[in-house]
């Protein structure tokens, strides 16, 4: 008896160890390959002088050492300095990785043209470093700019005359965080109203972090115009924090915070249904009433009426085909914002961006994002503010 109560105490405990111990070995494999990689072809394989080697091989020992306390520090326990330190490191490190990579096959074709080392590995190890470092200030560049302006023609059929032409503006993704973009965001409202949009949407992950601590950031949205309506739903990064403080927040700026419902706007006798549902992981928030609930959002709109649904991830893609939904807007991809993580992306999302159809009736636009999430880089993947023009098919 004894004995087996032995067993079923054990038995837990040893699965309780396993999972902790296979993080930190995925943990450990992940950054041995991110940061050894281009130690390797940046350092190692070089034959480069014993004080280059000794310099180099200390460098990336203190990053990869540094690089899980900063992260730790930074996004778990909300130190803006470590972030910025992580999040650059973080972006480095992965453009380091990728064109050592990519520079290994050049590698190869040096191998067979016949050219020795050192030359070989020092020719590879100076174009990664230079590409790396030229993709990285452009990458920032790009990062921190006013995005530009992607202009978009939406065939809606069953969008009534009087709304034909109407100017639909999507920001998303905006990402208030340890980087002040106080003058940046002001940047975005203006380029915005230079649109003279008739609805604005952002569907979402407005800041990383509390309102108290990106409230100057997020100030300049009260001052965006649009003539029929300002709507906004929750993104996943709200439900790391103050989801329902947030949509109070964007209430106290003057747009419609869509939690699970919808509002019709209307122009020269027709009408057009904006709804809004949480994001996909709001289920899992532990906050009353937060989930995404295309049923809630619809209930009472008119069944005639074309809709326009702001839901933060592509993915929801499938419920607004089994609700009607005319045009799905969302965000969250930043189109991989670090190429070429936007095949990671496309594991998990069904578009990366851009404007695609499901189903017989249902679009979706994706927008790249007009902010970024962390590394302050931006590489093939640009930002934007989105101009939808939606057409009537009476037009």
């Amino acid at each position: 008896m004894l004995g087996d109560m032995s067993a079923d105490v054990v038995q837990p405990a040893r699965r309780s160890l396993v999972r902790p111990l296979l993080f930190g070995l995925i943990l450990i494999t992940l950054l041995g390959l991110l940061f050894g990689v281009p130690w390797w072809t940046l350092v190692a394989a070089g034959q480069w002088p014993t004080g280059v080697f000794v310099a180099g091989t200390a460098l990336f020992a203190v990053a990869v050492l540094a690089f899980p306390v900063l992260m730790f520090r930074g996004h778990a326990r909300g130190n803006d300095g470590a972030t910025v330190t992580a999040d650059v490191l973080l972006g480095a490190i992965w453009v380091l990785f990728t064109w050592s990579v990519i520079g290994n096959l050049l590698r190869l074709a040096l191998i067979a043209a016949g050219v020795e080392d050192p030359t070989r590995s020092r020719a590879v190890a100076v174009s990664v470093t230079v590409i790396s470092a030229v993709l990285l200030i452009w990458g920032n560049v790009e990062a921190m700019r006013i995005p530009r302006i992607r202009r978009v023609t939406v065939d809606l059929p069953r969008l009534a005359p009087g709304l034909d032409g109407t100017k639909v503006v999507l920001i998303t993704d905006t990402h208030y965080g340890p980087i002040d973009r106080v003058a940046w965001s002001k940047g975005v409202t203006e380029a915005v109203n230079a649109l003279e949009p008739d609805i604005v949407c952002h569907t979402g992950d407005i800041a990383d972090g509390s309102v108290e601590q990106r409230r100057d950031q997020a100030a300049p949205l009260a001052d965006i115009r649009a003539k029929l309506a300002r709507t906004y739903v929750t993104g996943n990064h709200e439900y790391f924090g103050e989801a329902d403080v947030w949509m109070t927040h964007m209430r106290d700026l003057g747009w419609e915070a869509l939690h699970n419902r919808h509002i019709v706007v209307e122009r020269d006798g027709a009408s057009l249904v904006i709804a809004g549902v949480d994001d996909r992981t709001a289920k899992n928030s532990r906050l009353p009433g937060h989930r995404a609930d295309h049923a809630t959002a619809l209930a009472g709109a008119d069944p005639d009426l074309p809709v326009l649904l702001l839901a933060h991830q592509p993915k929801q893609i499938d419920d607004a085909v089994a609700h009607g939904v005319d045009l799905q807007l969302s965000g969250h991809t930043h189109g991989g914002q670090i190429w070429p993580f936007s095949w990671l992306v496309r594991l998990d999302q069904p578009v990366v961006q851009g404007l695609s159809r499901h189903g017989a009736r249902t679009q979706l636009y994706t927008s790249r994002g007009t902010g970024f999430w962390g590394p302050p880089f931006r590489v093939f993947a640009p930002s934007e503010i989105t101009e939808l023009t939606l057409r009537s098919g009476a037009a």
